[in-house]
């Protein structure tokens, strides 16, 4: 009987995959067979991930990149499609924030964390679904797959981050827009909101006061941890979710759950 959740073999770029939520899923990727392309500006850190899973029997690519820069972007995506693998699966992970007051903020702040979170993520989209069209035959049964990393702050405001709560509404909503128009082309777009993680976007933020008052308002009474997105990126990765496009999945220890503020 088929495994519905099987990815051996199928190729995964990961970006911002330097570290937190990015790294744990390249490896995890990896770890069920997956051939893992994994791209973020420090490269350094991207070697030492790429030596870790080639030891535990994987395959990585590691490919230093600003995906900001929609030139070199497009020239990685290149890269790794001739030399490594076509791409079955994309995980637009990248992303930042700047924490201050909004009257403190600056508009290059603002710019600079929509761009990243936002306007990236849809360059990353793009190029990758032009060529998954080109190739809709060699697409796994379950077609392409696009999985945009969106956050609980979407849809339940934090303070002090006006750039990442834009942006992060904007992914989920561009999620459901490409969704939309890339379903007859066996591409499917998804997105997962996770809570309040203990990542290295905001190292230390849960034993903040600002991050105890936020924990404290978790219903499981605990920050997540990161491979607990690992069930969700496995079901948007695979044929499992042969039949899901334009969904997001909270995971969130149902922090959103009834909450209007």
């Amino acid at each position: 009987m088929k495994d519905l959740f099987d990815i051996k073999g199928r190729c995964i770029l990961v970006t911002g995959a330097s570290s937190g939520i990015g790294r744990n899923a390249a490896r995890f990727f990896a770890g069920r067979g997956a051939k893992v392309a994994v791209v973020a500006r420090r490269g350094e850190r991207l070697a030492a991930l790429a030596a870790e899973i080639g030891a535990a029997g994987g395959t990585a690519f590691p490919l230093p990149l600003d995906v900001t820069d929609a030139a070199a972007l497009e020239a990685a995506i290149d890269r790794i499609e001739r030399d490594f693998a076509p791409i079955d699966v994309l995980v637009n992970n990248a992303g930042s924030t700047v924490a201050k007051p909004v009257l403190e903020q600056t508009l290059e702040d603002f710019t600079r964390v929509v761009d990243l979170n936002l306007t990236a993520a849809y360059w990353a989209a793009h190029a990758v679904a032009r060529r998954m069209v080109k190739r809709q035959d060699s697409l796994p049964p379950g077609g392409g797959s696009i999985i945009n990393i969106t956050s609980v702050a979407a849809v339940r405001v934090r303070q002090f981050t006006p750039g990442y709560v834009s942006s992060k509404a904007g992914l989920a909503n561009l999620t459901r827009a490409l969704a939309w128009e890339l379903a007859s082309r066996r591409i499917r777009v998804n997105s997962i909101a996770p809570g309040l993680f203990d990542s290295e976007l905001a190292p230390g933020f849960a034993e903040t006061e600002e991050g105890k008052r936020n924990r404290a308002r978790i219903p499981m009474g605990r920050v997540g941890r990161e491979n607990e997105l690992e069930g969700a990126l496995l079901l948007l990765a695979s044929d499992a979710s042969s039949y899901m496009s334009g969904s997001e999945i909270l995971v969130d220890g149902a922090s959103a759950a009834g909450r209007t503020a």
